[in-house]
């Protein structure tokens, strides 16, 4: 029999909830619940996509961002915070399900829904908990049919056109974005008669600034801040999920003019650094590594900077008026308002431009906490994963418990930055089996087929060095291979081998009539 998933808004529900988080009466009705004890902060989640550590609250001084700074001065921010995947799908996956892909098996490009239609995911447990719950963007991945639907009282979608396509999130898979002239814009194309595509890896430009309004981020954002100017009778979950500053790096020209191109310094490269790597590995990256001497060929490697460096900017534009939003709410506070990007970006770091490794340049982010409660203007140096959210919240927000999550809750870093105890975080690969562990003083690294690096972070932060083959450092790396699971899930359901149908403004995966069993 052919199998089938539904995906729909969930009818409201009313929630009684006790101070400990758990459920003591749930009643279906309007969804309306007056937060009487004032108890249940409201929180906005604001999300960036590929943004690395290159910004000034962990200590990079090229990058401007002003409203990073702001916010980082109001609350606390963790410099050693880890991304649960290594690209999109995955870490987003296991941001809102609390699960790593080692557990739900969801490795790459994968929708969890099909699989795991019972897991119930963060805007749900917000719900269920008594909040107003509203979403806009890249929250979860942003192919069409990857945004969880449920649990969602408004979740935005800049047209019908979006909606069409399972929700699709990604602005340059449509044609409503406004684009760089000429189109595209950067060497990479222009000068090696590639031709363009619906998302341009290694492509920049400028947009003109009188255009900024009309740039997905802006739009997304601009909703985001309507939500705050309401009137809200009950706590509300506002996630905000901007897209920049993924490729293709467009921004405005006036953020593209805050930096002086020429001034640009490039991050530090070793010409053999990829030499100590396991050979599977090695040989990949060296492969990769085409990309990076191309644009050292171009001499444009300060131009990508540039690009991405401008749309970090945008992108703390956009992060900038959610602040001023909140400031002019009568929630100001009684909101908190977390920052996150779901992994980082390589900008030749080990020959790579792009993500999918276990290095510090894919994992690490910037993460940051403020509002109500928070203390301000501190630093957790200790190591945290972004999978810690959700337990956080369950927590700090008193919602009802969900069970088997797997990070841990915050709320004692976040009320006492000076006490965090450091401990290893675990990040799975998109490749079953193959994972790091990570702390505040080692990055371990290892590969499905027994291949294996160990990096001295604290020595060598540019993990220039592969210290594995040395025997001493074996029980630093047994220990830590103590962290990982013992068994890695499945994996699930390929998506080549599911179609997604689109049902009004709804949709569902099923499973390709030639792949039945």
């Amino acid at each position: 029999m052919k199998q089938i998933h539904q995906f729909f808004l969930i009818p409201g529900m009313i929630f009684i909830v006790g101070q400990t988080g758990n459920i003591l009466q749930a009643n279906e009705g309007t969804g309306e619940k007056s937060n009487q004890s004032g108890s249940q902060p409201n929180v906005i989640f604001l999300a960036m996509d590929d943004l690395n550590d290159w910004v000034t609250p962990l200590g990079y001084n090229q990058a401007k961002t002003p409203n990073m700074d702001r916010l980082a001065k109001l609350g606390v921010v963790f410099t050693s915070a880890q991304s649960p995947g290594v690209f999109c799908a995955p870490s987003r996956t296991a941001i809102m399900t609390g699960l790593n892909a080692s557990t739900t098996g969801c490795y790459g490009e994968d929708p969890f829904q099909y699989d795991h239609p019972d897991l119930v995911t963060m805007q749900m447990a917000f719900k269920q908990g008594g909040y107003s719950t509203y979403g806009s963007g890249k929250i979860y991945h942003h192919r069409g049919g990857f945004v969880d639907l449920r649990g969602w009282d408004k979740y935005f979608a800049r047209s019908q056109e979006v909606k069409n396509s399972g929700w699709e999130i990604g602005p340059y898979h449509m044609n409503d974005n406004p684009l760089p002239v000429p189109y595209p814009y950067s060497p990479y194309y222009t000068k090696t008669g590639r031709e363009g595509g619906s998302a341009l890896h290694l492509e920049w430009g400028p947009i003109a600034n009188e255009k900024e309004d009309d740039m997905v981020d802006a739009i997304r954002t601009n909703w985001a801040c309507s939500i705050l100017q309401q009137k809200h009778d009950k706590p509300f979950f506002l996630a905000l999920g901007l897209y920049s500053p993924h490729y293709p790096n467009y921004a405005p020209q006036k953020y593209f003019d805050m930096y002086n191109r020429d001034s640009i310094q490039l991050p530090p490269f070793k010409a053999d650094d990829l030499d100590d790597l396991p050979e599977k590995i090695r040989k990949n990256m060296m492969n990769r590594s085409k990309q990076h001497r191309e644009l050292e060929e171009l001499g444009v490697l300060k131009d990508a900077i540039h690009g991405y460096l401008a749309s970090v900017s945008f992108a703390d534009a956009m992060l900038g008026r959610v602040l001023d939003a909140l400031d002019a709410s009568p929630e100001k506070n009684n909101t908190i308002i977390v920052f996150w990007s779901d992994q980082g970006f390589h900008h030749g770091e080990k020959m790579h431009w792009g993500k999918h490794t276990l290095w510090q340049r894919t994992s690490h982010v910037p993460f940051i906490w403020a509002g109500k409660g928070i203390p301000k203007n501190k630093k957790v140096n200790t190591s945290v994963s972004l999978i810690d959210m959700y337990p956080t919240f369950i927590e700090l927000c008193h919602l009802p418990k969900v069970k088997n999550l797997e990070g841990v809750s915050l709320v004692s870093s976040l009320k006492k930055p000076n006490r965090s105890m450091d401990r290893n975080v675990f990040l799975p690969s998109n490749e079953k089996g193959s994972y790091a562990v990570i702390n505040t003083n080692w990055r371990y690294i290892r590969y499905f087929d027994g291949g294996e690096e160990l990096y001295n972070v604290k020595e060598d932060p540019n993990e220039w060095y592969n210290l594995a083959a040395d025997e001493k450092y074996r029980p630093i790396m047994q220990n830590m291979q103590k962290s990982a699971p013992k068994v890695f899930a499945p994996e699930v359901t390929p998506k080549n081998e599911l179609k997604l149908v689109v049902e009004g403004d709804s949709f569902h995966w099923e499973k390709k009539a030639n792949k039945q069993n």
